[in-house]
Parts: C-alpha cells; sequence; structure tokens
C-alpha cells in the first residue's frame, strides 16, 4: 500500500497538556506517535512516500478562511500580545496558544479582532495548543490527505496517509481534541471533485464530531462513526444515534454509539451494520477515519478491541471492494499503536 508521510509533523510538539484541572508536560500526541506508526508500516513492507504538495485549496474546500489565518497566523499574535507582560517580568515566556474565554453561547457576535478572543472563538476545548511551528505540521497532516486520495482517484484501491495532528473533532471553524484540520472531510471533498458519491466511516473510539457537523445538511457524502457512547466519552455533547442529519443530509448520518469497554463481538457487530448502511448507499470511494485508541491497551481505556478485532474490520471492509483512502486519527499507546494500524492495513489488503 502506499503511506504517505512527512517529517514536518514533529514540528507541532506542545508543551504542555491540560487535564484534570493541571497543565501537564506530558502530552498523549507526541511526534512518538507517527514515528512508530511508520517504523511498523516501514517493517510490514509498505511504500512509503513524501506527499506532492497540493497547496491550500482543497484545505480551504472545507475550513473558512477567517479559521486559516487565525492557524497560521495565531502563535505570532499570541506572543507579540503577550510582550507587556514580559517586558514586566509578570511573565518569564509565552508558550503555546490556549484559550482563555469562549464566546456566549446563544449570542450573535461579530469576529473578534483580539487574539485573546480568536483563540477561544476557533476552539471547543482546551486541547487544541499551538506552538511556534504548528501551522507547518498542520498543514502538512491535511497535505497528506489529499496526497492519498488523489493517488485512490488515480488507481490505488488503497492509499494511506500518516496524518499527525488528527482531524476528525475539527469543524469549518474551529478546532479541538487534539484535532485542527479535519484531513478526512478534506479528503472526502476532494474524492467528491471526480466521483459522486463518498462514504466516511469513522472508527476512532471517540465520535468524529467535526466530521460530522461539516457534512451534516449534504446527501453527497455518507458519515457514519462508531465510538464509545459520549455520556461518559469525549465529545460528550454530540454522537448519539438519533443524530440523523439536517435538510438534504437527513438520513445521511448514522452514529453507533458503543458501551464502555465493549470488545471484539460489539465492534465487530457494529462493523458490520456500518458495512452494510455504506453498501446500500453505493459510494464511489470510502474514507476511513481509522482511530486504533478503542485497543484493550490504549491509554484512554474506552474500549476492549483485539488486534484480531482490528485485523476482522479491516478485513470486512476490504471485503466491500471500495477504493480506499485511509486517514489517520487517535490511538495514544505508543508501544502498541504501530501494531495496531499495521493489523487493520494488514485485514484491509487481505481481505478474504
Amino acid at each position: 500500500m502506499k503511506v504517505f508521510h512527512t517529517a514536518a509533523h514533529a514540528n507541532h510538539s506542545p508543551d504542555t497538556f491540560y487535564i484534570w484541572g493541571q497543565f501537564l508536560t506530558f502530552t498523549p500526541d507526541p511526534p512518538a506517535r507517527a514515528d512508530n506508526i511508520l517504523a511498523a508500516l516501514k517493517r510490514d513492507g509498505h511504500t512509503l512516500l513524501e506527499a506532492p504538495q497540493y497547496g491550500l485549496r482543497p484545505i480551504a474546500d472545507i475550513h473558512t478562511p477567517e479559521y486559516l489565518e487565525y492557524l497560521k497566523t495565531a502563535w505570532a499574535a499570541w506572543r507579540k500580545a503577550a510582550e507587556p507582560a514580559l517586558a514586566s517580568g509578570l511573565l518569564a515566556d509565552a508558550r503555546d496558544v490556549y484559550p482563555l474565554i469562549f464566546p456566549d453561547r446563544g449570542v450573535e457576535s461579530r469576529y473578534p479582532s483580539s487574539i485573546v478572543a480568536r483563540a477561544g472563538f476557533h476552539a471547543s476545548d482546551l486541547w487544541m495548543p499551538i506552538g511556534e511551528r504548528s501551522w507547518e505540521a498542520i498543514a502538512a497532516s491535511a497535505n497528506l490527505a489529499v496526497a492519498a486520495a488523489d493517488a485512490v482517484l488515480k488507481g490505488e484501491r488503497f492509499a494511506y496517509a500518516l496524518c499527525r495532528p488528527s482531524g476528525h473533532h475539527a469543524d469549518k471553524d474551529r478546532g479541538g481534541g487534539n484535532c485542527y484540520l479535519n484531513n478526512a472531510a478534506i479528503a472526502a471533498q476532494y474524492l467528491r471533485s471526480a466521483v459522486g458519491r463518498v462514504a466516511i466511516l469513522d472508527i476512532d473510539v471517540h465520535h468524529g464530531n467535526g466530521t460530522q457537523r461539516i457534512f451534516y445538511d449534504r446527501d453527497d457524502v455518507l458519515f457514519v462513526s462508531i465510538h464509545c457512547n459520549p455520556d461518559d466519552c469525549y465529545p460528550y455533547f454530540v454522537g448519539y444515534d438519533h443524530e440523523r442529519g439536517a435538510g438534504r443530509g437527513h438520513g445521511y448520518n448514522l452514529n453507533l454509539p458503543l458501551p464502555k469497554h465493549t470488545s471484539d463481538d460489539g465492534f465487530l457487530a457494529a462493523i458490520e451494520t456500518a458495512c452494510a448502511r455504506i453498501s446500500a448507499y453505493a459510494p464511489d470511494a470510502l474514507v476511513l477515519s481509522l482511530g486504533v485508541d478503542g485497543h484493550e491497551a490504549d491509554l484512554t481505556d474506552e474500549m476492549k478491541v483485539t488486534l484480531s478485532g482490528f485485523r476482522a474490520a479491516g478485513a470486512r471492509l476490504g471485503r466491500m471492494g471500495l477504493p480506499t483512502v485511509i486517514v489517520q486519527e487517535g490511538g495514544y499507546n505508543l508501544v502498541t499503536i504501530g501494531s495496531c494500524v499495521a493489523t487493520v492495513i494488514s485485514g484491509l489488503e487481505d481481505d478474504r
């Protein structure tokens, strides 16, 4: 399989991670995540490729101009705004961009000019820090998704994008959950430039809320998500089975929330349901948002899928016979993440 990767992902390396009321120097999304996946795929003999540059157009087909400008300029603007506090000695340093305040619900407000306000306007939570060189990694990650989609349009049955940072929590004009640009949505829209109908299947343990919002009122992209029940799992407020789409998109959104600690049987039953829905939709291509944080040893401890379960899932998806773009999402155990991804891909390619 063609595997698109970039060393630029390492430019996004946040100093801290906020959880349980404190900022930790540990982050669940270190560069080693992508490095370990790449090493596993190299061992399996896949074709490792750097992606050509596709520019901002495919990204701008999904995300708003204001949001893209914010991501590009946030760190420099943040640093400049902190200069008085740095000069006075109140701060020793100005590090990653973190939102301080979020917009009031139900209030129609104009687009803010302050970087402090923009940081909250473009974030759904505190899990999207932006460092000095984060934009380089964010843009490069999205470019990989376009490259994989382009490879599929040119005749590859499968192509994999080793995206870091991930993307499925990112909406058109905001990010969150360690996601900045929605790589899967960008790939799907790029496929739509050449084919009629596209399906997205998200098997990350967390609901792809950003992807759902982007396509919620469209009938040319079917979105199906298998994830841990949001009653007790990020993103909490969205991902329930009654969410079916809106307007022309009604009936083109399917959520399959599973109980916490679901194991192989429940996961594979949901895969079967997803495949039946996708086959009935009869898409021309599939985008697989491949999160492997449902693995039994993942740090999230949300689900209990084994390597055998992931392999069976890959094989079942492969049997649909669809040209497929695989976009990397979550997975946070550095020891197992490479094996998990390689196992799904092995199942896809050996789909008997």
